[in-house]
């Protein structure tokens, strides 16, 4: 394939210019591109949608010969190609699914140099063939992406990863950038390390994403609570939901496809087959919800994904920070929302409880979770605790998540605490007796039914003491201590038990502050929070009539093309276009995501469209 606009060895403003439709790089872009171009080494930290993938795809356009992109995302390379052909940019992909005509092809058009750019899976570099074929060619650089996979302590650990140190060993003099949007510290020393990339130059952008909103709910119907945020916030969006275990995503797509949301499924104990389609519909059509576990996600490039939901509590901080972040990629306000209760802190327990590994490996997990636990617990704005897990300082409070928008109070919980865990102690102690949170809380309320009268607890001195909270806020209370560590769970069945710090408590060496829940109106949100976070919000009328005939006009492109919708425009680049209404090729090529391929290939059919 011919590339139609010729920009080997121009400057990268231009390339950014000419062929992405950009006018000018953002935060460190440049930075980085002239330091792989200059060829050094690069780490590049930067969250999801803040361009990363300029950062190498700018410099194989400018360096002789072809960009070897290690990606592991096998199931997108098809699509990621398809966005590079449709700027005009030579690219190609070997995988798996190739059959060995195409693979042949590929091979010669990298031979001859033919392409700017070759994706492969990690795993390939220790085919001996795939090496062979490097030696072949002339390699113009490595990009190493996901490289938080080579983080053995992380979410995503590959190990495959941890052979590509191999790439500076066999071409010393070829240009490596490694990028992750994903990172604390720890993991980005670590990526250094075995990477061999300590001599790099390491590029840390602003984690920040202020077009997420962040929001923590109580759970209480998660999946009616979840219809409610879909029909009142994220009608006919695109959106993931996140949940914990095959047979929730099952549930929970069927209930959406039953109220009239079109929802697909996906998780690892599907049929590889309706995996890759449902994958694929999802990317390709608007407005469809993927209800996924974490097995789907990881580089999804579709940029108008308006919501990221959780129904279950992530793992750890990092985990939470790449869902979310697949959230209004492009720009556009979005939303991120998880639905939290008691079950979510038992059931993670028990999870760390009983996994493989040794002490050490459960302690790093304990570690994640309590720093997850720390975020959802937080009075604090909830987005200045997210940056500080990564490091970042925020000086003032981000007034777009829903501890700015809607300050939750902290009470003095101590007495609270002391009687529950004074349930427990007597549990144990006076009957050798452990049992869930249930129990103990009935006990507190002075409920005489069956299985409290059955154990007698009815006669415990601490039967009926805690009638001063409702039960869901002693639910709140047993979660708190939980996620503070004066409370623990064991056991298949959950049960309570004292931790060493209890004894602080309950002996009146410890104050206790608990985060009181703003009320909140049982249908939703309140009219304080209520916002118009769709794509067309601030066009006048006129206006979103056009954007939405564009987003009709680039679905029907799109299907008739066989590629994602936001490989033919951006939904940011549809608005601009609605709200400016160009008149003349030269000002459509003004817009924003505009470059000369798109401006030639679709430019007289959009100016026909906003005339008609």
């Amino acid at each position: 394939m011919a590339s139609p606009v010729e920009v080997r060895g121009k400057d990268p403003l231009e390339i950014l210019r000419r062929v992405f439709g950009y006018d000018e790089f953002r935060g460190s872009q440049r930075e980085i591109i002239d330091q792989v171009v200059g060829g050094g080494d690069a780490l590049v930290l930067m969250p999801t949608g803040g361009g990363k993938s300029l950062c190498y795809q700018i410099p194989a356009l400018v360096r002789d010969g072809v960009a070897v992109v290690i990606s592991p995302l096998i199931a997108l390379m098809q699509d990621q190609v398809d966005a590079l052909h449709a700027v005009g940019v030579r690219a190609g992909f070997l995988n798996s699914t190739l059959d060995l005509d195409i693979r042949r092809m590929v091979e010669a058009e990298f031979r001859a140099g033919e392409i700017d750019l070759l994706y492969l899976a990690p795993e390939a570099l220790g085919s001996p063939g795939t090496v062979r074929l490097l030696e072949s060619g002339k390699i113009a650089l490595f990009a190493i992406d996901e490289a938080h996979c080579v983080a053995q302590w992380g979410h995503d650990f590959r190990p495959d990863y941890l052979a590509l140190s191999m790439l500076h060993e066999r071409w010393p003099d070829v240009p490596r950038i490694a990028l992750t949007a994903t990172a604390t510290t720890a993991t980005h020393e670590e990526i250094a390390t075995r990477l061999d990339l300590k001599d790099a130059r390491h590029f840390v952008a602003s984690f920040d994403r202020p077009n997420i909103q962040y929001r923590i709910v109580s759970k209480r119907e998660p999946r009616r609570q979840l219809l409610d945020l879909l029909r009142t916030e994220h009608a006919g969006d695109a959106g993931i939901v996140y949940c914990l275990s095959r047979a929730s995503v099952e549930k929970t797509a069927e209930f959406l496809v039953q109220n009239g949301i079109a929802a697909l499924p996906y998780h690892a104990g599907l049929d590889a087959g309706v995996r890759a389609g449902n994958q694929k519909r999802f990317l390709r059509e608007d407005g469809l919800i993927m209800v996924a576990t974490i097995a789907f996600g990881m580089g999804i490039d579709k940029p108008d994904v308006r919501f990221v939901a959780h129904l279950d509590l992530p793992k750890s901080v990092e985990g939470y920070y790449q869902e979310t972040g697949r959230a209004g990629r492009d720009g556009l306000p979005s939303t991120a929302w998880l639905a939290y209760g008691l079950q979510d802190v038992v059931q993670q327990r028990k999870l760390i409880e009983g996994s493989e590994g040794d002490q050490a490996h459960r302690r790093n997990l304990a570690g994640h979770l309590d720093a997850m636990l720390a975020l959802c617990e937080t009075v604090e704005c909830r987005r200045g605790q997210l940056l500080a897990y990564f490091g970042q300082a925020q000086v003032e409070k981000c007034g777009n998540c829903d501890t700015c928008l809607e300050p939750p109070e902290s009470w003095d919980g101590t007495i609270a605490a002391q009687k529950l865990l004074s349930t427990v102690l007597r549990l144990k102690r006076e009957r050798n007796q452990k049992f869930g949170a249930g129990q103990s809380i009935d006990i507190l309320l002075g409920r005489q039914n069956e299985k409290v009268v059955q154990h007698g607890h009815d006669s415990l001195t601490v039967f009926g003491i805690g009638t001063e909270l409702s039960e869901a806020q002693w639910r709140g209370v047993v979660r708190q201590l939980l996620a503070q560590g004066l409370l623990a769970v064991e056991g298949d069945y959950g049960t309570l038990v004292l931790t060493d710090a209890s004894a602080e408590v309950l002996g009146r060496q410890r104050t206790v502050m608990m985060r009181r829940e703003p009320e909140r109106p049982a249908a939703g949100r309140t009219p304080k929070q209520k916002a118009d976070r769709s794509p067309a919000q601030d066009l006048d009328p006129e206006a979103t009539k056009l954007f939405e005939r564009l987003r009709a006009w680039r679905a029907a492109t799109a299907k008739e093309q066989g590629v994602p919708a936001y490989v033919v425009f951006h939904d940011a680049t549809l608005r601009q276009i609605a709200a400016d209404a160009p008149t003349s090729l030269a000002e459509l090529g003004r817009v924003s995501g505009v470059g000369e391929n798109k401006l030639a290939k679709y430019g007289q059919s959009i100016l026909e469209l906003l005339t008609g």
